[in-house]
């Protein structure tokens, strides 16, 4: 007999059905019998009879938010959540303090993450952002600028925070045959030399590095963490991506930097707030490119993550660890 699953969802919530597809569904309906109901705060007293057989739930981002005395009334069997999106932060410890497992896609969503960050990357290191602009106003001007830029093969690239989508974009560079430099203070030594990279600090990738990205976890100990004394470091060519977190850079400091050395290149998806406010300095500056926070999964991408999700779920069923559950620990460190 297959064991009852419910979707946690507000009606309206429309990434329910981007997520969970008809090919995720599918996958999902051969596993476990879905409830046709979406189940959040609002009509869970409604649905009690059923809920109480419940062992599995699914959710994406919307999910609905449960208060512990909730989750023991509604949901008193519930085993585990499939979580098909990234950060569980905000709602994870309710469910583990219930004895019910946590397990987030977040793997999944690394892979644009990284596959974006990389592009961007290998165009810095090329010069495309400076020279592209340059050369609409003077081809002779912009392939002197060109000159600054090192090019991939042997370019120095820091990787700020090796978590999952720090390790991917090491991965997606192989190829390239950059130096990686790595700040991250919870990387171990042995684990630096599998991937190949070396470890330093903030300082020195600022100073030495052709193009720095930020992958650092979203913590209270990284807001503001990037400051004037690391952009001031940065090299006349230098590149900065950040697809973090907006707060972990202050702001200002990165304005003046940018003034002051018009040839270093700003690549932003995230800033704070989001959107930039309109008298931001970031909206004039020619060396600042902004995009609307999409390196994470968009567009056909975000069904990555329900499948993702969908193959939890037959580890769980089959009696196979898992390997994307969230445990207390990991949410002292991860995004």
């Amino acid at each position: 007999m297959q064991k009852k699953a419910i979707f946690l969802a507000e009606q309206g919530n429309t990434m329910i059905n981007r997520v969970f597809d008809g090919n995720v569904r599918d996958r999902l309906n051969q596993q476990v019998e879905l409830q046709p109901v979406w189940i959040h705060p609002g009509n869970a007293k409604l649905h009690m009879e059923e809920l109480a057989g419940v062992e599995i739930a699914f959710s994406t981002w919307g999910l609905p938010l449960f208060t512990v005395d909730e989750l023991q009334v509604y949901l008193p069997n519930l085993k585990v959540l499939f979580y098909a999106a990234g950060s569980v932060q905000r709602f994870a410890r309710e469910y583990m303090s219930r004895n019910c497992a946590v397990v987030s896609t977040w793997a999944a969503n690394a892979v644009p993450v990284a596959e974006y960050t990389a592009a961007q990357i290998v165009l810095a290191n090329k010069g495309y952002f400076q020279t592209a602009l340059h050369c609409k106003r003077n081809h002779e001007e912009a392939k002197q600028v060109a000159q600054l830029y090192p090019g991939n093969y042997a370019a120095r690239v820091g990787i700020l925070g090796a978590g999952m989508i720090g390790k991917k974009v090491i991965e997606l560079l192989r190829p390239y045959h950059i130096q990686i430099d790595v700040f991250d203070p919870y990387l171990s030594d042995t684990a630096a030399a599998e991937l190949g990279v070396r470890k330093t600090d903030l300082l020195d990738i600022f100073t030495n590095c052709d193009v720095i990205s930020n992958h650092l976890a979203n913590l209270p100990a990284t807001v503001g963490i990037l400051n004037k004394q690391h952009f001031d470091k940065m090299q006349p060519h230098a590149t900065l991506i950040n697809t973090g977190r907006g707060a972990q850079l202050i702001e200002e400091d990165l304005i003046q930097a940018l003034r002051d050395e018009p040839t270093r290149t700003a690549v932003l998806d995230v800033t704070h707030p989001e959107p930039v406010s309109r008298d931001s300095a970031l909206l004039t500056l020619d060396n600042v490119i902004l995009t609307p926070h999409i390196a994470g999964s968009m567009g056909n991408e975000v069904a990555r993550m329900g499948h993702y999700a969908a193959g939890e779920c037959e580890r769980y069923l089959s009696g196979v660890p898992l390997q994307y559950q969230v445990t207390l620990s990991m949410l002292e460190t991860m995004a």
